[in-house]
């Protein structure tokens, strides 16, 4: 057995946090704050395939992440690697406002990075981990690691940095129609119409995307027009404690067999498995 145990190994608190059951929802809302910068939106919308096959492009990205905090050091640079390879490929013009971009730019890359983290971080410890501000300052410093991965040298390194951080970037921030387009694919992704019709996937779905939009940051939520009251935070948290307490006494085997046929993620690709 190999004694290589990755970029970050058990004593980590990536591990402890990307493994926690509350990164499904963490998952979910990044992905609807990343749509809310209308560079990386364009991106998204005019290179992925996440309207016709949302569940995979799920899983693949569930499968990323697992594999950068929790396979070999070789493994995850070689996936980030394959990361990097497609991102200088793709260029595009963001429609709604005329400017150009590359997927590669820095700047994307950075917003992709931090909101993903910072989507991760915040999910896990408001459903119910428990980590101290050394902790999740250490967080963001060991994620650096993974931004590395897809060529970016400069993220922010703590939850103050990240703080300031998307502090700045508000004013640049905006929901286009693509945005509202992807908000839409999570919130009422297509299913097959046994699954629809015979299974709660539905409504649960519909739980589980809801809570992750109820806790995107108020500033977000106004974006997309939703209320940013205080009582919307309180009652995401409650839920997501709920979700999180579920999503533990459901074997991670489980949830893959649960996907729509023919987007199922690779054997062992949801964290915790």
């Amino acid at each position: 057995m190999s004694s290589d145990t990755g970029l970050y190994g058990p004593d980590s608190v990536t591990w402890q946090v990307n493994a926690d059951p509350a990164m499904l929802l963490g998952g979910l809302r990044a992905l609807l704050l990343q749509a809310v910068h209308p560079l990386a939106m364009a991106g998204v919308a005019q290179h992925s395939d996440f309207k016709t096959d949302p569940w995979g492009r799920l899983f693949r990205t569930a499968e990323y992440v697992r594999t950068t905090a929790f396979a070999s050091t070789v493994e995850a640079k070689r996936a980030g690697a394959r990361v990097r390879g497609i991102h200088k490929q793709l260029a595009g013009i963001e429609p709604e406002t005329g400017l150009a971009y590359r997927v590669s730019d820095p700047d994307l890359l950075r917003w992709v990075h931090c909101c993903q983290v910072e989507s991760f971080l915040t999910t896990t410890t408001r459903c119910g981990l428990r980590l101290t501000k050394e902790e999740r300052d250490a967080y963001y410093a060991e994620q650096l690691r993974n931004a590395e991965l897809v060529g970016l040298k400069n993220a922010p390194d703590s939850a103050a940095a990240m703080a300031a951080y998307f502090r700045d970037m508000q004013p640049q921030l905006q929901v286009t129609q693509a945005a509202r387009d992807a908000a839409r694919f999570v919130l009422l992704p297509p299913m097959p119409a046994k699954i629809e019709l015979i299974t709660p996937a539905r409504p649960g779905w519909a739980l589980l995307a809801g809570t992750a939009f109820a806790m995107l940051p108020r500033w977000a939520r106004r974006l997309y027009r939703l209320p940013g009251l205080p009582t919307t935070d309180l009652a995401a948290t409650v839920a997501g404690r709920a979700i999180r307490a579920a999503l533990k006494a459901v074997p991670a085997d489980l949830i893959e067999r649960a996907a729509p046929p023919g987007s199922r993620a690779p054997r062992g690709s949801l964290p915790g498995d």
